[in-house]
């Protein structure tokens, strides 16, 4: 990476609101307070406050989207398309990106202290969804002082909350580019979702959620990721890095890692338990298995739509095939909602909404000019 070509140091910022008797209420019928807010900013808001574009991070992201903090070498999740020039251009554009609540990378989460209490919230923390994640995002937009967003973009969970913006707030969105994603959890996606937390949870070292001071129950998350990651790749990718490639030049005839993809895998699984909170796992996967903006639910009844989609779709992804990207375009249609489909003949399966760069950022950038423009 050149970070020549990169927003170069970037910082994260911190915004708390919901403070003690205002707590946020949550769709489950309780309420969190305080929140803070992990998040960053790139480019600059123009006088008009009409440039301002907000990425949304996929499940286990977080609010550095671009640039380097200092004294790190590996630049932010989708370094390749925000910054000066690239698809969502931060010469013309103000670009924000918050981590979610429920998650470990600055946002207020089960691994986050309790006010009542002085220790870590752990499952005390209530339950979250994606509804609740939107309205703490429009939070930290009121406090920028943006009255409507320009465009709102994300892939996988991301994507999800861009429909939850449309769905929640239609006024607030000139524009919305969900990406590799879905209006509704299917059944599978689910079910891989559970595996995970059961991997989570069957780890001794959990305890019962209450293993902060302690160590993090590592092997169950480890594997959880694992598990995640298969479905992130496609068959072809697989085979093309790994096919049956061994470690070594023989068989072990024993359960080490004899192969590739076996050493990839857990590596991958290692290095999650790194960086990311078990409990956190847990409660972000049940927020995406709880959202449902199928049938009808994602345009309010009554009320006129003038938010213009761009749905991008990936031929190769498993996780998220393209047929659930069509179900959205359905939905446009049926309210003649003003919308393009892409779908991108990538090999990469999911994960080619982060990898698949160059096309990808022509169909952006295209879009977000045409928008700016019309303005």
């Amino acid at each position: 990476m050149d970070k020549h070509k990169s927003l170069g140091i970037t910082q994260t910022k911190y915004y708390t609101f919901a403070e003690t008797p205002n707590e946020m209420p949550l769709e489950s019928g309780g309420k969190l307070g305080p929140i803070t807010l992990a998040y960053e900013t790139y480019g600059e808001l123009n006088a008009e406050k009409n440039n301002a574009v907000l990425v949304l991070h996929a499940f286990s992201g977080d609010a550095h989207a671009a640039g380097f903090h200092k004294g790190d070498d590996k630049p932010g999740w989708w370094d390749d398309m925000v910054g000066p020039g690239k698809a969502f251009d931060t010469k013309k554009y103000f670009v924000i990106c918050s981590n979610c609540i429920g998650g470990c990378k600055g946002s207020t989460g089960p691994s986050s202290i309790n006010p009542k209490t002085g220790k870590p919230y752990a499952i005390d923390f209530p339950m979250i969804t994606i509804v609740d994640m939107v309205n703490a995002q429009r939070q930290l937009i009121d406090h920028l002082g943006i009255k409507k967003l320009l465009a709102v973009s994300g892939g996988s969970m991301g994507g999800m909350q861009v429909l939850q913006w449309v769905a929640s707030y239609p006024d607030m969105v000139c524009c919305a580019i969900p990406i590799a994603t879905t209006l509704k959890h299917s059944p599978q996606q689910i079910a891989f979702d559970e595996v995970g937390r059961q991997a989570v949870m069957a780890d001794p070292d959990w305890r019962q959620g209450n293993y902060y001071g302690h160590k993090q129950p590592e092997r169950g998350l480890a594997i959880a990721r694992m598990i995640g990651h298969i479905t992130y790749m496609s068959d072809e990718s697989m085979e093309e890095k790994f096919s049956r490639k061994l470690k070594d030049s023989n068989y072990s005839f024993s359960f080490k890692t004899d192969f590739e993809v076996e050493g990839y895998l857990r590596y991958r699984g290692d290095s999650f338990v790194k960086r990311f909170d078990a409990n956190s796992y847990l409660y972000i996967t049940k927020a995406m298995d709880y959202f449902d903006l199928s049938g009808g639910k994602l345009f309010p009844a009554g009320r006129k739509i003038n938010t213009r989609f761009l749905v991008i779709a990936f031929k190769s992804d498993w996780l998220y095939p393209a047929y659930q990207s069509k179900e959205i375009v359905h939905e446009l249609k049926i309210r003649r909602v003003e919308g393009t489909y892409c779908e991108i003949p990538s090999t990469y399966g999911h994960d080619a909404f982060l990898l698949e760069i160059d096309e990808q950022a022509h169909l952006i950038s295209h879009f977000l000019n045409t928008a700016y423009e019309n303005l």
